[in-house]
């Protein structure tokens, strides 16, 4: 039986995982009575409710005795670092692109990643029964991007297959009419076009985890394709270090991967992807032989994490109310655990504090972790998110994007004045028809709190799309702060409809009626570039006089709902999000209104003694 190792790459929302679910079910992988759910491989509940790939996850299916392996691997920017090293685990790849779409940021970054790495790609264009697709001009598209990126001459007569993953259907034909059921094009063309892997089960066991599982029982388990020779459960091996250095231990448990299911095996061969087990801190890129054969492969590239933000331990009165985990030792436990399994994610504690650095790939990297910490039920309190300054050749720099931008025409003059305030340089302007391609170089920096304001500013029609570029020198301007004042709530108890409807004269709000406040928590916008301190619980005097107006309803506006990311995106330096399995607030570094007033005229008399 023949192996095909294949990853499917793609940018954010091109189908991706809906492809490997069609994969799954044309193979013949479930029985007939199986449940087959939609996008099954996203078995995280936030990568089904965002619709996106968070962890790569690896499958396989038969087809005409032969194993395809199939890594499915995340399309947001965020999670790139996972792609490049996925590309050392394969021999082909699947590059997935929207026939309306065509070509987006991820799909070149993806696309130049196989292409160093010699990976065989096999065009699939997707969704080719969508309204206004145009097959033909996402091909155009794609082959122009092969010959921008300098892709060798044989991969530039690349095959192409049309499928819509949703529906099931393939052809070889771009005419939506001729797709029939099920995916034996794609599936012949894989047999065909991509080679089998360059691995001699003959020669000593050799085997380079490109991405780490974790479990509480067997700790750390390393994901790779097993370059040469075999394996067995209860063979001792060598781990050869990043370092050099070597550590021999004994394999405790062997995985391959079929349809959702991950199956313990006794012994793998050359050519397969396999999970391996037994040493508690195997890392990415080190490579693990036959006891006596050190030969270790090249090293894998890790991404470093670009962006870092403070977690703590709750600190509000609230504290302890909602959650189940609250402490210090919980919190850092749970990181250590998130760091098992995550390579791109580092943390260290601050000093004689209740307070860790959590270094990551982006606001969206960093916040799935908050959020998945939030469900499991612990406690905690996160800074604004800032970029990490590295010194190079005796310059500060910091990392720079590209960000593309596609808005409906009536925006743009709103955009390009607020990301020029932000550092960001058009780099290119295309107007197509009634909506406007922008593209810009922008650093890390200007993007936080953008995503937000774009939503708002283009109506929710706007698209964005943005991926690490490389650090340059700092840009001169502070960037990224909130210009506009906040409400903050002097008093702790439930927000009353009497109060608030004082209040909302004063800005938009972000609390209802019968919510809980505390003083120093941010209760909502204040419509000038200053914080005003407010009273959200106050009661109505109850006295025995008469009131003409006892009788009228209050009547309030709705308040502006604020996610996670909308929380971390919009908050200052001097404030913090409180996460509690609850809910969602902003507050104050400093609780305290008289605390917090000292402090800021302490910091303005500074700023003056210093100018």
């Amino acid at each position: 039986m023949s192996f095909r190792n294949i990853a499917i790459i793609a940018h954010v929302d091109h189908g991706k995982t809906t492809l490997v679910n069609s994969m799954l079910e044309a193979s013949g992988t479930f029985r007939d009575n199986e449940e087959i759910k939609d996008r099954m491989l996203d078995s995280n509940p936030l990568e089904h409710e965002r619709g996106i790939t968070i962890l790569a996850k690896t499958t396989s299916i038969r087809y005409k005795d032969n194993i395809i392996n199939i890594v499915d691997t995340p399309g947001h920017a965020d999670f790139g670092g996972e792609v490049e090293r996925i590309m050392h685990m394969v021999d082909g790849c699947l590059l997935l692109v929207d026939a309306y779409d065509g070509p987006m940021p991820q799909t070149r970054f993806v696309l130049k990643n196989a292409l160093e790495n010699h990976v065989k790609p096999i065009v699939v264009i997707n969704k080719v029964d969508r309204q206004n697709a145009d097959s033909k001009r996402a091909v155009d598209q794609v082959l122009n991007l092969f010959i921008e990126l300098g892709a060798p001459d044989e991969f530039l007569d690349f095959p192409i297959v049309y499928v819509s993953a949703l529906n099931g259907t393939s052809s070889l034909d771009d005419n939506p009419s001729s797709q029939q059921k099920g995916m034996d094009c794609l599936f012949d063309y894989i047999l065909k076009y991509i080679p089998e892997p360059k691995a001699d089960p003959s020669k000593p066991f050799q085997w380079q985890p490109a991405l780490l599982d974790y479990n509480d029982f067997v700790g750390r388990i390393g994901i790779g394709t097993i370059t040469q020779g075999k394996v067995k459960v209860g063979q001792t091996v060598t781990d050869i270090r990043q370092d050099g250095s070597t550590k021999d231990f004994k394999v405790m448990k062997i995985y391959v991967f079929y349809g959702m299911q991950k199956i313990e095996v006794e012994e793998a061969s050359a050519g397969n992807i396999a999970g391996i087990a037994g040493l508690p801190d195997i890392g990415v890129g080190e490579t693990v032989c036959e006891k006596g054969y050190n030969n270790p492969l090249p090293l894998l590239r890790v991404d470093e994490p670009t962006l870092q933000m403070e977690f703590g331990t709750n600190s509000s009165p609230l504290r302890g109310k909602e959650g189940k985990f609250v402490t210090a030792r919980v919190i850092e436990e749970r990181l250590f655990q998130e760091t098992q399994r995550d390579v791109s994610l580092k943390f260290a504690r601050v000093p004689n504090t209740e307070t860790w650095i959590v270094s990551g790939r982006g606001e969206l990297h960093l916040g799935v972790l908050i959020e998945m910490m939030r469900r499991e039920g612990y406690e905690l309190e996160v800074s604004k998110p800032q970029v990490i300054i590295k010194e190079i050749d005796g310059n500060k720099c910091e990392p720079y994007e590209d960000l593309m931008i596609d808005t409906p025409n009536e925006f743009v003059g709103d955009i390009m004045t607020t990301l020029g305030s932000r550092g960001g340089t058009l780099i290119d302007m295309v107007d197509n028809g009634t909506i406007t391609r922008l593209t810009y170089v922008i650093p890390s920096r200007g993007l936080l709190g953008f995503v937000s304001n774009f939503l708002t500013m283009t109506k929710g029609y706007g698209i964005i799309n943005h991926e690490f570029k490389e650090y340059r020198p700092m840009y001169s301007h502070e960037v990224g702060e909130r210009n506009i004042g906040v409400l903050v709530s002097s008093d702790k108890g439930d927000a009353t409809s009497f109060a608030l409807e004082k209040v909302e004269g004063h800005g938009t709000m972000f609390i209802s009626p019968g919510d809980i406040c505390y003083e120093g928590m941010i209760v909502g916008e204040h419509r000038y570039p200053i914080d005003l301190v407010v009273n959200c619980t106050q009661t109505k005097p109850m006295n025995n006089i008469r009131s003409s107006t006892r009788e009228q309803t209050i009547v309030l506006k709705a308040p502006r709902k604020m996610s996670l990311e909308a929380c971390l995106d919009y908050i200052n330096l001097d404030e913090l999000v409180e996460v509690t399995p609850g809910g969602i607030r902003m507050r104050k570094r400093i609780l305290n209104t008289a605390d917090r007033k000292k402090f800021d005229a302490h910091k303005k008399a500074l700023e003056e003694a210093n100018k």
